[in-house]
């Protein structure tokens, strides 16, 4: 396995910054952001360090040069939006943009593209399902030209009143993802698995790297605590931000011996991006990278 980061924490930094922070602080790769450059809608939106839109032949065989010099890999191209919004104008952008990561990836030398799939929140999953199969198999059809795999990432996107109540990607589940990859029926289109995700929704975080083994293209590193005071006074009815806390790997309720135990006794050999989502790290640029040093650190105690 390769220790990496998701290089939406660094939003400030350059291109060329991640990647020397990445080599000095020891990682092996870096999960890249590629969103349109403009304004960000929601934290950890709206960062590019690659602009896939102008990405060139020539920039691209730059960028491979200077992570070849650095000794460090690109884990995958990461954009995270709603291609099922049920604004028009957002679901076709997200689709578009989409497209252009995944024709970028190969120029890259590199064949994962890690997003979710999406969902109008006001819908159910059936009905969220014929929009998604329209959107869906032609940007699977496009990785499977390009040689590109889709990590599609298990976050429910269900924190806050305006994703209420369904949330903004379907893909939170075994029984969805069994039926998702059954209807689009890709090799390609896998999993990029966030075990924190599984914790506040009471499911079993281990079983997936078992059932999922063959989807596993991509994996997460965050850690989440479930705070049983505040669930007992609101619910797990309430928006899901007011009893857990995003935490750093190791400050929170996941194993990670056990995860990582499991991880590699089903043969992930693949990345493992640290993600950081810890607003106590979250003050300063140089608390920020101080996070991921100090994740990079607890977590090599069981990724050689």
């Amino acid at each position: 396995m390769q220790l990496g980061f998701c290089s939406a924490i660094l939003a400030d930094c350059s291109l060329d910054e991640v990647l020397r922070f990445a080599a000095d602080a020891e990682f092996d790769c870096v999960e890249l952001m590629c969103w349109p450059p403009g304004k960000a809608e929601r934290r950890y939106a709206g960062v590019t360090h690659i602009d896939v839109e102008s990405l060139d032949d020539a920039g691209a065989a730059a960028i491979r040069e200077r992570c070849e010099e650095l000794g460090v890999a690109i884990s995958g191209l990461g954009y995270y939006p709603n291609p099922l919004a049920p604004a028009a104008e957002e679901a076709e952008i997200a689709a578009s943009h989409l497209a252009k990561l995944i024709c970028a990836a190969p120029k890259l030398g590199i064949d994962r593209v890690n997003s979710f799939i999406g969902r109008d929140w006001t819908k159910s999953v059936d009905d969220n399902w014929p929009r998604m199969l329209d959107v869906w198999r032609p940007l699977v059809r496009l990785a499977e030209q390009q040689s590109v795999r889709i990590g599609i990432e298990n976050c429910p996107m269900l924190f806050t009143a305006d994703e209420w109540p369904g949330g903004k990607n379907l893909a939170t589940s075994p029984s969805i993802w069994r039926r998702l990859f059954a209807d689009l029926d890709s090799p390609q289109i896998g999993l990029n698995y966030d075990p924190s995700h599984m914790v506040w929704q009471q499911m079993d975080y281990l079983a997936p790297l078992r059932d999922f083994a063959d989807r596993l293209h991509h994996v997460h590193a965050k850690d989440v605590r479930v705070d049983r005071h505040r669930l007992d006074q609101v619910g797990i009815l309430a928006h899901p931000l007011q009893y857990h806390t995003p935490k750093l790997p190791g400050l929170g309720d996941i194993d990670w011996g056990q995860f990582c135990s499991v991880l590699s006794d089903n043969g992930y050999d693949g990345p493992v991006c640290i993600e950081v989502e810890d607003r106590a790290y979250e003050g300063s640029l140089e608390r920020r990278k101080q996070s991921l040093v100090q994740s990079g650190r607890y977590l090599r105690n069981f990724i050689a």
